[in-house]
């Protein structure tokens, strides 16, 4: 079984409760919006469609970075023209040289869609930072999709490509693990690239691993996370190697490095699981001190209380970043943010978005607390960074403006907070994009804007990088575009600022993981 799958399996085992008061909140106004992508340039690609439907004009999932060295530079990804059953025509990078009011386009080469690119069908996955000299790293999942089950995957690959001209070209295409795909062999997934925020010519690539043992569908697998670096600006790479070790049945996924300027440590953090048996995931890290020679035990941060977002007039489900963390660390002082999308606060009805921070390295951890503002409907794909002023910026999409009866649309908005609290308090929300109709983005398991959204602070201020559907009701021709937002490194409304609400803990939504030994592309 695949991802999206499991995923339906684990919508029909929660209830979404049948009766939402639709809570009204003040907001700010919205900032100007600027079009990042557009017209593919992949119409003219012929690759197997495989049992699935691709989404001409479709952009989904992206990624952006900042510039150490010229911060009017900002670089960021995504995947071009979705497939529904995973997957992309290509990726894509956009450029900018004046601190995000312009872009260029071009094609990343992780797939034979773009020029020079490998020879694979798809890509997906994309990921983009910038090291200290200006060196750019690009991370892409490359793919043939297949048919056959259960992994539905052929020939895989982790690539990297590198530009030094602020994104407008990339080369230096090093493929730094490859699989099969195949039931019994590996499958690679969610990789992300990080580069050295004080070594120049230094990045790592963290991503997860799944193994089979022999061809029995039943046969117990293995899903650590693995890594690998590069010291040369990309012209070589380590061998992979797991980091985050698994016992059967057990898996990593949505691994992502961020490093202590300070001490050279090296975080990966990720979501952990079990999928034998229903079982609530974890937010976890390994670290090292040694630059990635040797790597600690699994830390754990906390429970991932997961709980579906589906419509709530219709409950059909839609495709969000679900149990993945996403994560940040302020380099003055080292402290660590991570976020995720969680039931606890509802009692496992629906998600909403919560953040727990560390002060000493990991050791321990605050109170997960909530930080989306309660409305009675799901909150979900959070964003955390902080800018060089130590201002936490989050942000996140929800589905407030729905009304009671409404199920021919969805509508959904993407709102901003900011603490200058060091997330003890934050912000009123403010409104940046929407409200647009989710049911029209292209369906990946439901309807699907991305995995993961891109936020990072530009000196005392941020950049969001997001996906919107490009209408209230259909859009059929061009269904989503990627947008960026400058936006305030703090939010200072009349109104003071929102103390965060304290976690209601409750056990009460049941997780299930048969089959998950699948992931999500």
């Amino acid at each position: 079984m695949d991802k999206h799958g499991i995923r339906r399996r684990l919508v029909s085992a929660l209830a979404m409760a049948s009766a939402l008061v639709l809570l009204t909140t003040s907001a700010l106004a919205a900032p100007s919006l600027v079009r990042v992508s557009g017209p593919s340039p992949f119409v003219g690609c012929s690759t197997p469609k495989v049992g699935g439907v691709n989404y001409l004009n479709a952009e989904v999932e992206p990624y952006v970075a900042v510039n150490p060295a010229d911060p009017s530079n900002l670089i960021g990804v995504w995947q071009q023209d979705r497939w529904s059953n995973g997957g992309a025509r290509g990726l894509m990078a956009g450029y900018s040289t004046d601190g995000g009011r312009s872009w260029g386009r071009t094609t990343l080469p992780f797939n034979r869609c773009a020029p020079g690119g490998l020879a694979y069908d798809r890509a997906s996955d994309p990921w983009v930072s910038i090291g200290p000299d200006g060196t750019a790293y690009a991370v892409g999942l490359s793919f043939d999709p297949t048919t056959v089950p259960p992994l539905g995957s052929g020939p895989d690959a982790i690539s990297v490509a590198t530009s030094t001209d602020g994104g407008k070209t990339w080369g230096n295409l090093q493929r730094i693990a490859t699989g099969t795909g195949d039931h019994g062999h590996r499958l690679l997934d969610k990789e992300s690239v990080t580069a050295d925020p004080t070594r120049p010519g230094t990045a790592y690539a963290v991503w997860d691993r799944l193994f089979v043992a022999n061809s029995t569908p039943t046969s117990p697998f293995r899903g650590p996370a693995f890594f690998s670096k590069t010291t040369d600006g990309g012209r070589t790479w380590s061998a992979p190697r797991a980091i985050a070790a698994t016992g059967p049945n057990q898996q990593t996924i949505g691994n992502q490095i961020v490093v202590d300027a300070r001490t050279h440590t090296i975080y990966d953090f990720y979501a952990f699981f079990f999928c034998t048996c229903p079982t609530i995931p974890k937010a976890a890290y390994v670290k090292s001190t040694d630059g990635g020679a040797t790597w600690s035990r699994q830390h754990v941060v906390g429970q991932i209380r997961d709980s579906a977002v589906v419509d709530p007039n219709t409950g059909q489900y839609i495709r969000t970043e679900d149990f993945t963390p996403t994560v940040t660390i302020d380099q003055r002082t080292g402290q660590l943010y991570v976020a995720w999308q969680d039931g606890r606060f509802s009692g496992g009805t629906y998600p909403e978005v919560g953040l727990t921070t560390s002060t000493d390295g990991g050791k321990t951890w605050s109170r997960f607390r909530r930080v989306s503002t309660p409305t009675g409907r799901p909150a979900f794909t959070p964003t955390v960074a902080v800018d060089a002023a130590g201002t936490v910026g989050l942000t996140y999409y929800d589905f407030r403006r729905l009304q009671p009866g409404n199920t021919a649309t969805l509508p959904t908005d993407y709102w901003f907070k900011t603490s200058p609290t060091h997330g003890r308090t934050f912000s009123p929300d403010l409104h940046v994009a929407g409200p647009f109709n989710m049911l029209a983005a292209p369906d990946a398991g439901g309807p699907f804007v991305g995995d993961y959204e891109g936020l990072t602070g530009v000196g005392t201020t941020f950049q969001a990088f997001f996906v919107q559907a490009n209408c209230r009701t259909t859009c059929a021709r061009n269904p989503t575009d990627v947008y960026t937002a400058s936006l305030p490194g703090r939010v200072t409304p009349g109104a003071a600022a929102q103390p965060v609400a304290a976690a209601a803990e409750t056990t009460a939504r049941t997780r299930r993981m048969v089959g998950a030994a699948a992931t999500a592309r």
